[in-house]
């Protein structure tokens, strides 16, 4: 009699991770004490790193990266190819009180507490940044470390500071641009970019 063959996931599961989700993407590691809840989604050739919490609901595009220490709460969603670094921090609630209070429990009857948050493909979050929810993170935008989002970042914009402000931009590649007359050329792989107010698109 044949043994019976042992299903195995397509993605790598360090022993002492904690994978309660089956929709996980091929190529995908997860690494030691790390814990993803049921229902949450990573997709293909993603990296999470040691220590990290995904919660239900979050949604993490392909081939994503989040560094050792990350918590992802419900409501977040993580653009393709972005840059999660370690110990960045997310939100889902302005006004948080513990839901087990009985004078706050009519506020947690329903589900409009929940703020959503958008990371942008390609984007970069810093080491020990703080993202507050309800906000969006544009393509390619770089969030400096240990800043404090506030407010909405613009596609490839360089985002520092407590709170965070515009402080330059950023090519898809992490080069910084220089603008002169609304059109700069990143030195670092030759991508050229236009602008218009806030507003930065490639040319090509």
């Amino acid at each position: 009699m044949r043994p019976s063959l042992t299903h195995r996931p397509p993605f790598f599961q360090h022993p002492t991770a904690l994978v309660e989700t089956a929709l996980v993407g091929a190529g995908t590691r997860i690494w030691a004490f790390a814990h993803v809840m049921k229902g949450a989604r990573i997709g293909r050739d993603c990296v999470i790193g040691d220590h990290c919490f995904v919660e239900s609901g979050v949604r993490i595009g392909h081939g994503v990266t989040i560094k050792n220490g990350v918590s992802i709460w419900e409501g977040v969603e993580v653009g393709d190819g972005a840059f999660l670094g370690p110990n960045a921090t997310f939100t889902n609630d302005l006004r948080p009180r513990s839901r087990r209070s009985p004078l706050v429990a009519a506020r947690y009857r329903s589900r409009r507490w929940l703020l959503k948050t958008r990371i942008g493909t390609g984007a970069t979050i810093g080491a020990n940044a703080t993202v507050l929810c309800g906000i969006r993170i544009g393509r390619f935008a770089m969030v400096a470390a240990g800043s404090v989002v506030t407010t909405n970042v613009p596609d490839h914009a360089l985002w520092a500071g407590v709170p965070g402000r515009a402080a330059g931009n950023v090519c898809r590649c992490a080069g910084a641009l220089a603008f002169v007359d609304g059109r700069a050329k990143c030195q670092e792989c030759g991508v050229v970019y236009q602008k218009n107010g806030s507003r930065v698109r490639s040319l090509r």
